[in-house]
This record gives structure tokens, C-alpha cells and sequence, in this order.
């Protein structure tokens, strides 16, 4: 009583449109992100559409690990797909987390930096998304990621160099100073995440060809 049965059938299929779903849910909050950062203050995404996109891949990814617990027979390695599944959902909750420090630490327009990064990772995120919709057939997977992990490096350097500035900053208020470090950290992380989910998709390329 009150364990979930595994099932024989298989629903590859099920699995695959819940990665492709799961791709285009992140692409969505980083270009909902990315417009909060270009725009900020007068931005015409609100942190509610962010927040209401990050709940709807909150069950995408829900839906994916209830299909994974249910199913016996899977289309890779079970750890993969739940390191997939959970790093992509980290990808949003960072996303999400540096857009709402924007109104909670009531920062004023975003710094170039910042909105550098956000551009960065919606790149990072698009290639995201076409791997996660192409696994299926794996076509294209190897050259997203390639792509992916040089805006990652490029992403790193960005985030290098506005805490380079932020530091050296004379006069800045210690306060705005902490503030930003937390929304860059936020940004980094958010990247992060990305590379993650491009190393797990790369070890199911190689167990799967």
C-alpha cells in the first residue's frame, strides 16, 4: 500500500516532450528575466509573470520525475534523467531568485553588466532548449552544448569583470555593494546550472550512441 508501481509499457515519448517542455519553460523565465534587467524599473514583465512562469516548470518538472518513478522501462539512465530534470528546474529557481531582487533590494536601473549576463544566458538557455528538444533524435545535441559551454566561459568573464568594477567602485554605498554582488552571484549561478545540465546531457549522448 502507498508504493507506486512501475509499469512495462514504455512511454519514451512522454519522456521526451517533458524535455522539450522543460527546455522551452526555461528559455521562457530567461527571456522574461533578461527583459526585467533590460528594462528595470519600468519593465513591462512583472516579477509575477516571472514567478508564474517558474511555478508552471515547477510542475513540468514534477510531471517528469512522477513519469521517471513510475516508469521501469526509461529512455536513459535513471540518474540522468533526474539530474536533468532538477538541474534545469535550478536554472529557473536562479533565474527567478536574481529577478526578484530586483524590487526586493530596490535597485534602481540594472547595471550593463547585469544586463549582459541576462543576454548571455537566454543565449545559454536557447542552446539549452535545443538539445533538451532534440534528444530524441540526438541531431544537433553535441553542437548546442559546444556553443553552450563557450557562453558559459563567456559568462564568467562578464561576472569577473562587474565584481572587478563593483569593488573598485569609490564612494559606492557598502549597502548597494552587497546588494549586487548577491544579483551577479544569483546571475553566475543561473549559468552555472547550465553547464550542469550541458555535462549530464553530454554523458547521455555518450552512453546513448
Amino acid at each position: 500500500m502507498g508504493r507506486i508501481a512501475l509499469r512495462l509499457i514504455p512511454r519514451t515519448d512522454e519522456f521526451f516532450a517533458l524535455f522539450a517542455k522543460s527546455g522551452e519553460n526555461a528559455l521562457e523565465v530567461a527571456r522574461l528575466v533578461d527583459r526585467r534587467f533590460a528594462e528595470h524599473p519600468s519593465s513591462g514583465v512583472t516579477q509575477e509573470q516571472v514567478k508564474a512562469a517558474e511555478t508552471a516548470g515547477d510542475r513540468v518538472t514534477h510531471d517528469l520525475i512522477l513519469l521517471l518513478n513510475t516508469q521501469y522501462l526509461t529512455p536513459f539512465d535513471r540518474d540522468d534523467i533526474y539530474k536533468l530534470a532538477t538541474t534545469i528546474d535550478d536554472v529557473v529557481d536562479e533565474l527567478e531568485e536574481a529577478s526578484s531582487m530586483l524590487a526586493l533590494y530596490g535597485i534602481g536601473a540594472a547595471s550593463q553588466h547585469a544586463k549582459d549576463q541576462t543576454a548571455i544566458i537566454v543565449k545559454a538557455v536557447e542552446q539549452l532548449a535545443v538539445a533538451c528538444h532534440n534528444l530524441k533524435s540526438m541531431k544537433g545535441v553535441e553542437a548546442a552544448l559546444i556553443e553552450l559551454k563557450r557562453l558559459e566561459d563567456e559568462g564568467d568573464a562578464v561576472i569577473r569583470e562587474a565584481l572587478a568594477v563593483l569593488f573598485r567602485s569609490d564612494g559606492i554605498d557598502p549597502l548597494l555593494v552587497i546588494r549586487w554582488k548577491d544579483v551577479y552571484e544569483r546571475l553566475e549561478s543561473a549559468l552555472d546550472a547550465c553547464e550542469t545540465c550541458a555535462n549530464t546531457i553530454a554523458n547521455i549522448v555518450v552512453k546513448n550512441t
